[in-house]
């Protein structure tokens, strides 16, 4: 998808919105900027100086559905409401209405599988559920990865670390005194 795709995208995102009688700013940057370097989220609601600037994944602008950025940019149009800077009641009242006005699926988070796209990012372990299965990939250490007994997964199994093959098991070297 093209700057100029992405670009239409928005200015209909933004027509769907006020279209749904959403109070969305008058003061949207008509461009996208499209990140090249976001990992770990799809878009961005972006306010500077009274004006609002939306950017979004160049890899989901790539490899994902119109829908899925169309989606993404709808949900980040919504933060330029007042009082929408949050995902608090009345952002998700307004991504309620956007959901139900166009078949979206606006929420709070998203995931690569749910938009379409592959995830590509290093995986460096993995975290399993012991009861159900499910492998939670994890891209660096964290207080998950270090004491995953202090967890549960959602349906609520105990959860264990696997390393990815290469990557050195966890644990402090000698030396490395952490308090």
């Amino acid at each position: 998808m093209t700057q100029e795709d992405v670009d239409k995208l928005l200015t209909r995102a933004i027509a769907q919105a006020r279209a749904a009688k959403i109070p969305v700013s008058d003061r949207i940057d008509p461009r996208v900027r499209l990140n090249q370097r976001a990992r770990t989220r799809f878009g961005c609601c972006v306010r500077r100086e009274g004006r609002y600037t939306i950017e979004l994944s160049a890899q989901l602008a790539r490899e994902g559905s119109e829908r899925a950025v169309m989606q993404v940019l709808c949900h980040e149009v919504l933060h330029t409401c007042y009082g929408c800077s949050n995902h608090g009641p009345r952002w998700r009242g307004y991504a309620q209405r956007m959901n139900a006005a166009y078949g979206y699926e606006i929420q709070r988070t998203d995931n690569y599988d749910a938009l379409g796209i592959e995830d590509d990012r290093p995986v460096r372990y993995y975290v399993v559920c012991q009861r159900c299965g499910r492998r939670l990939p994890r891209m660096k250490r964290s207080p998950l990865v270090d004491h995953p007994g202090r967890y549960r997964c959602t349906c609520g199994g105990a959860l264990r670390v696997e390393p990815v093959a290469g990557v050195r098991a966890i644990g402090y070297e000698k030396g490395d005194e952490r308090t």
